[in-house]
């Protein structure tokens, strides 16, 4: 049934089409360990993700808001004493986050190459425009997509705006994705169809616990399973 209902197929960019979440893990480890003269790393962290909260709706999301919640945990953790050389040590992790490599998730270009010719292929993912542009023409996927999105966010009217320009209906778009909350829930709201393909970490403010039962969610364990599925 899904087979002929589906005319257009998004895919989240980060931790599905790509790897990113890790890379941001081992960039807040290396920050806490440069803060460990003023707290424990744990602390660290937590202080830091109190600082991501608070600004999430100024900075949105991405590398650049992310530089400047460190810089600004890093100023209040040290009473404003920390060094400009600390400063600058900040920086170059943020720096150098912008410049990972692409490591394309397993399955990706096979899937890609199987839709192609059936379904109209877009990108919906939110972040920093100018990273994520870079992170897709990196990763040699852009000839594959009809649409690029680059959301500030992914909340359901978010979504409607995406469906309104592609001139899609909801039960003609099926959202592929590793986060339950900004790739599933809002897309389900709407009457589309929505796949969860888990990742092995997730960025706390994405993690939700309570199961999720709907006509129109799939969950599956690897992104390959899509190809059977719609082919039933």
């Amino acid at each position: 049934m899904i087979k002929n209902q589906i005319q257009v197929i998004a895919f989240d960019a980060d931790d599905t089409l790509w790897v990113n979440e890790p890379y941001f893990q081992e960039t807040e480890l290396a920050f806490c360990q440069l803060l460990e003269a003023y707290l424990p790393v744990h602390e660290v962290s937590q202080e830091l993700f109190r600082t991501e909260m608070k600004n999430l709706a100024l900075y949105g999301y991405g590398v650049k808001g992310f530089m400047l919640c460190m810089i600004e945990t890093l100023s209040r953790v040290s009473n404003d004493k920390a060094s400009i050389v600390l400063v600058n040590k900040v920086i170059a992790l943020g720096q150098s986050l912008l410049q990972q490599p692409i490591a394309l998730l397993d399955g990706v270009t096979e899937v890609l190459k199987h839709l192609k010719s059936d379904y109209r292929l877009v990108v919906a993912t939110k972040g920093d425009l100018l990273d994520q542009e870079r992170k897709l023409r990196n990763s040699g996927l852009q000839d594959y997509f009809h649409h690029i999105e680059i959301m500030s966010d992914k909340q359901t009217f978010d979504y409607q705006k995406l469906l309104k320009h592609l001139d899609c209906k909801p039960e003609h778009f099926l959202m592929l994705g590793n986060s339950i909350k900004s790739d599933i829930l809002p897309v389900l709201e709407l009457g589309g169809y929505a796949a969860h393909i888990p990742y092995h970490t997730t960025w706390a403010h994405e993690q939700i616990t309570e199961s999720l039962t709907h006509p129109n969610f799939l969950s599956l364990n690897t992104m390959t399973e899509i190809i059977e599925i719609l082919k039933n």
